[in-house]
């Protein structure tokens, strides 16, 4: 748990927005503010185990007033694909969104725009900002469909799945290293995979539909 921690501190710490020693302070902090009678003993000493849980909620309590609150609050955490498509549904709720789903996919085209200009600019912070944005109008366009990005995401994982392993068996029955084909042969097999699997989802699809009469 704690490699995760660090882990992901070393991250945003590259990235510019925070660094492991501001989270230990931060939370060192926070323990200290939400536990007076550990911290400030003489001064609480005299108080119960209510009171000292009636404290504890007071703080909390005044720590919420202290912050802008927002719908978007009400969202949980998740993972960023479901995270991002229902801060989208939240928004839309309100009356901030796209009336079309034409109108979504032209704001992916801005996008899709804005990050090839990125990468012509070689500027990595801000290919990664435009890539996230790309990511979050693809999202919504797939929502304005009625999609869930996390089914579709995980329906083309598999099918690659599928694909690489025809690509890898193939290669092995051909006596081949697969590291040391070149691509163009890969891209065969590749269609070669599509193909195949393709016929083979047909007949599945026949074998499971109910037999003419």
């Amino acid at each position: 748990l704690l490699l995760q921690v660090v882990f992901q501190a070393q991250m945003f710490s590259e990235q510019g927005a925070f660094d492991f020693q501001g989270v230990v302070d931060a939370i060192s902090e926070k323990l200290i503010r939400r536990h007076p009678h550990v911290f400030q003993a003489e001064q609480y000493q005299n108080l119960d185990p209510e009171q000292v849980s009636a404290l504890w909620k007071q703080i909390k309590q005044q720590e919420k007033q202290g912050k802008v609150q927002s719908r978007l609050d009400e969202v949980k955490h998740a993972p960023a694909l479901v995270q991002a498509h229902e801060i989208q549904s939240k928004a839309a709720q309100l009356g901030f969104d796209f009336e079309t789903v034409e109108d979504a996919y032209g704001k992916l085209d801005e996008e899709l725009a804005e990050l090839q200009q990125a990468i012509n600019n070689q500027k990595a912070d801000e290919i990664q900002e435009e890539f996230g944005d790309c990511l979050f109008s693809l999202i919504n366009v797939g929502r304005k469909l009625g999609l869930s990005s996390e089914t579709a995401l995980l329906a083309t994982i598999h099918k690659f799945r599928s694909r690489f392993a025809f690509i890898e068996q193939q290669a092995q029955r051909q006596r081949k290293d697969l590291q040391a084909m070149s691509l163009a042969e890969m891209d065969e097999l590749w269609e070669q995979a599509k193909r195949q699997l393709k016929y083979q989802e047909k007949d599945n699809e026949v074998a499971a539909s109910p037999q003419q009469s």
